[in-house]
């Protein structure tokens, strides 16, 4: 059967927004043109408009028209096209990963009986309190060291998220699972929301991937839920990118309340919630989480072990629906193959051995005195608007009004003092948050750098 001339003109309408040719945001002709346009009665058209406020493709505004709005994904699908067809690619990829087969000649490594009788493999070869391993020297599986995503998703059920091993994908550092994210997500032209001041590196990350980058003020206790829902209404971001708990730069973490109002919003306006959290494993077990409220429905949660064990040791991970990971495995399987097993088998080993759990007991008690110090001598040289330590490394000291925060940074430099200025933590293009400095409270304890602020708090640098 012919379809109909409504179905018609909706999928040429549908089809231009896809391919990108009817901008997001745009208005599309009205009633009246389209009709003259395709030679149609008013009606028609309607019917044609009428269905693709159905399919999501366009959002109706009274008195004002119809406008492009960018149309929800069907049957979980959660790839866009260009990201499925670069994954189609890699079946033999995924073959020597997998390891299906017990022929294989067409694997491209030797077995791994090769590497296990050289010098590498004595050298590599694991020794622990369970004994000595054997390691594998092929790829190893996509998501990563099983044993070990099984210990992070019983840290996950200990803070509240359900999770099982299946839905924790392995990585290289936090920063790894957002690109992951950034690729699985976002086309060039994209919206999306991050929080500013925040981590600046990924913004870096997003405006590679040509999207549009729009900050949601932070303040002491989290985004402006104001701002973020007049953002979301203007721009229809795709993410939202944000530290619910020891924020990177500021140090605030989100009330409860906050949390449940910024979860209603974004299943309001249809925005998927990335959560990172990097001093996880230094945080107490019952602080409120945006992933243990909505238990990996809308949120995406990103862990690490850089922040807390060392930056040397290349290992993090993402936390999501099991659908989700088997797609950002693929991704992550066509960008870097896998992330490394030795590293993986060797957190394992500290995790199950306990001493991971002896190394936290000792690093929270630092953070606890170093936090305590730095308010202690920052307040007593007379900064106010410092907030309430929140666990992770940083405090927020915001500067006597009328200071430049880079100038003081240049000048710190001079004087062999490190700064992070505020300014480097805020969307490029955006509005400009008041002069402050990120401050590591490992650090805060020093006198060249305490003597230092006593001359700006005494207005020498004014």
């Amino acid at each position: 059967m012919r379809p109909s001339r409504a179905a018609e003109i909706a999928a040429i309408v549908a089809r231009l927004i896809e391919e990108g040719h009817l901008p997001l945001g745009s208005r599309v002709p009205s009633v009246r043109a389209a009709a003259e346009q395709h030679g149609v009665s008013k009606n028609t058209v309607v019917e044609a408009y009428d269905r693709l406020v159905a399919s999501g493709h366009l959002e109706p505004r009274r008195g004002s028209g119809f406008y492009v709005r960018r149309p929800k994904r069907r049957g979980g699908d959660l790839r866009p096209v260009h990201v499925s067809e670069a994954i189609d690619l890699v079946s033999l990829l995924r073959e020597q990963l997998d390891r299906h087969y017990s022929v294989r000649v067409g694997d491209g490594r030797p077995p791994a009986s090769w590497m296990e009788e050289s010098e590498l493999g004595r050298h590599l070869r694991p020794r622990s309190a369970f004994g000595e391993g054997r390691m594998e020297h092929g790829y190893g599986t996509p998501p990563g060291y099983e044993p070990l995503r099984g210990k992070i998703a019983h840290s996950l059920i200990e803070r509240s998220i359900r999770a099982s091993a299946e839905q924790v994908l392995l990585t290289f550092g936090a920063n790894h699972g957002l690109d992951l994210i950034v690729r699985q997500y976002v086309e060039p032209g994209d919206s999306v929301l991050v929080d500013s001041p925040g981590y600046y590196p990924l913004f870096g990350k997003l405006r590679l991937a040509r999207a549009g980058v729009v900050g949601v003020r932070r303040g002491p206790e989290g985004p402006d839920l104001e701002d973020f829902e007049a953002k979301a209404r203007a721009v229809q971001p795709k993410l939202f990118f944000t530290q619910t708990l020891a924020h990177n730069p500021t140090g605030g973490s989100v009330p409860l309340d906050a949390q449940h109002r910024l979860l209603q919003l974004a299943e309001q306006h249809g925005v998927t919630l990335v959560e990172d959290d990097p001093f996880a494993d230094i945080l107490p077990l019952g602080s409120p989480r945006l992933a243990a409220l909505d238990q990996l429905e809308r949120v995406i949660y990103v862990g690490t072990f850089s922040k807390t064990l060392s930056a040397s040791l290349r290992s993090g991970y993402i936390a999501g629906s099991a659908e989700l990971i088997r797609q950002l495995t693929d991704v992550k399987m066509l960008t870097v193959v896998n992330s490394s097993g030795y590293v993986e088998r060797l957190l394992f080993e500290l995790i199950a051995g306990g001493h991971y759990r002896r190394h936290l007991k000792r690093l929270r008690e630092r953070v606890e005195r170093a936090s305590a110090t730095a308010l202690e001598r920052l307040r007593g040289l007379g900064f106010e608007g410092l907030g309430e330590p929140a666990g992770g490394f940083y405090l927020w000291c915001p500067l006597p009004e009328g200071l430049d925060d880079i100038a003081l940074a240049r000048l710190a430099a001079r004087q062999g003092i490190f700064l992070a200025p505020s300014s480097i933590f805020a969307v490029p293009g955006d509005y400009r948050t008041a002069p402050a400095i990120r401050i590591n409270v490992a650090y805060a304890d020093d006198p060249a750098f305490l003597a230092f602020m006593a001359e700006v708090r005494a207005g020498e640098f004014a």
